[in-house]
């Protein structure tokens, strides 16, 4: 609590002192679905048994529209590297691959 006190001093913003640690629960759930669009992974990672409980985090936060970055692929080697950069398949075009990640 002083720290959080001091660096809302230090930045001249009182909003900082209603941080909570359950502030940031919210924000970390609100932020994985929105990056996986996947509600059960995160009722797991939060630890929920009702998944009531869950969908109370996916209001929390308007993204807007959807921005992405598009990639493509001619071979599995560059699919494969496109999925560990953590780009998601989306489909096949006159052979080449399309990929896309959010920004």
């Amino acid at each position: 609590m002083r720290e959080r006190k001091n660096i809302s001093k230090a930045l001249n913003n009182p909003k900082i002192q209603s941080i909570t640690w359950k502030s940031l629960r919210h924000f970390k759930a609100t932020m994985e679905y929105s990056r996986t669009k996947d509600i059960l992974y995160v009722k797991e990672l939060l630890g929920h048994v009702n998944i009531n409980n869950t969908l109370v985090y996916t209001h929390l936060v308007n993204f807007g529209s959807e921005e992405y970055v598009c990639k493509v692929a001619e071979n599995v080697e560059e699919a494969k590297a496109l999925i560990e950069s953590g780009y998601e398949y989306i489909t096949e075009m006159d052979g080449i691959k399309l990929f896309r990640k959010r920004k």
